[in-house]
């Protein structure tokens, strides 16, 4: 079944990690062998042709360049300026890769139904181009508003505004505090532009300021639920509430940390916490019934997004597993049409109300 990926930190793991997403899996994790500078070498899951393997044809893909202040230990640039310079680079990659005809990008209707008559039509899926939408993971990058624009008109169709820690726009995951008035005037640009807001990363108190102060389109492209596992980078069940209301769509992710309960990054292992691929659907399942329907699940697997097969579902080898969800959805009685609405409908849905 055609699929959307709705995160893939693709460009950083051509430009950070070194990895040529141009070659299978098995031949990128022999390539890293030996190597010990990042914690999942070796253990890669996604390139573009295990992409197509899984039929997975559309993907957001994002770029990501943090800033971090004097006082912030997490890892990032320390000036606007460089995270810009990061950001380009990895654009510079997917330029790259469309010059090949490797991915082609997708930023407006016409060229979202003329990559879907392309992946729907005939001809070996080996020759199809990756469609991806450009997002920004985490909005330091942006120097001042103008550079918004600056990224509009490159392609940028969505934007985070914040990451892990302190942002200078917003609030994310394990920070707290609000967008205050740089962030709201963000969101406003935003709108202007119809730049989708994606609500994954905010803090509580960032995300309730946003939905109060954007009015253009959200979705949450990769993210799971605090009812099944209690920490801040998941939703509440009142956060998942508002989504459903503003007609966003969630993404299902598949970092083992935020799947199962317990995990301890570093130490647990996916077989022994239990940690597959269903448990994913548990999750989605949570948000159908608080929904009351399947309108509002998809995808968002944020495969390698800094981690490997060491912190994926034990029952997953690439992204093209992603291919067998439909067979999990239909034994705890998903309709057809429903798994349609999963693997692509409702970002479809999505993005043609968006774009329209």
């Amino acid at each position: 079944m055609f699929t959307i990926d709705a995160h893939l930190d693709l460009s950083m793991n051509a430009l950070e990690w070194n990895r040529d997403l141009q070659k299978t899996v098995e031949e990128i994790n022999n390539r890293e062998k030996g190597l010990t500078d990042k914690p999942d070498r070796g253990n890669a899951t996604v390139s573009l042709p295990a992409l197509r393997e899984g039929n997975i044809g559309l993907v957001v893909a994002t770029q990501i360049a943090r800033y971090v202040a004097p006082d912030n230990p997490l890892p990032g640039w320390h000036s606007p300026e460089q995270a810009w310079a990061q950001t380009q680079g990895q654009l510079a990659w997917y330029q790259a890769m469309e010059a090949k005809g490797q991915m082609t990008q997708i930023n407006n209707l016409e060229s979202l139904e003329n990559h879907l008559k392309l992946w729907t039509g005939n001809g070996p899926v080996a020759a199809k181009p990756i469609g991806y939408i450009l997002s920004l993971e985490g909005a330091d990058s942006i120097i001042d508003l103008s550079y918004l624009e600056k990224s509009y008109e490159s392609g940028l169709r969505a934007l985070g505004p914040a990451h892990y820690g302190p942002g200078r726009y917003a609030q994310g995951t394990d920070a707290t505090g609000g967008m205050g008035t740089k962030g709201r005037e963000l969101l406003k640009e935003m709108e202007k532009l119809n730049i989708i807001l994606d609500a994954t990363h905010l803090c509580d108190d960032s995300f309730w300021e946003a939905m109060d102060h954007f009015y253009g389109h959200v979705w949450a492209s990769h993210n799971n639920c605090r009812a099944l596992v209690n920490h801040n980078r998941q939703f509440s069940d009142e956060q998942i509430k508002v989504l459903i209301q503003r007609d966003a769509v969630i993404g299902g992710v598949l970092d083992a940390w935020m799947m199962v309960p317990g995990w301890v990054r570093g130490v647990s292992q996916p077989k022994e916490m239990d940690c597959d691929l269903e448990k994913m659907i548990d999750h989605m399942d949570h948000i159908c019934q608080l929904a009351g329907n399947a309108n509002h699940i998809g995808i968002g697997s944020d495969l390698d997004g800094a981690y490997g097969r060491e912190q994926s579902p034990y029952d997953l080898e690439t992204i093209a597993d992603l291919k067998r969800i439909p067979d999990m959805l239909s034994k705890r009685g998903y309709t057809e049409n429903d798994i349609q609405k999963v693997m692509h409908g409702n970002w479809l849905k999505f993005l043609r109300n968006a774009w329209t």
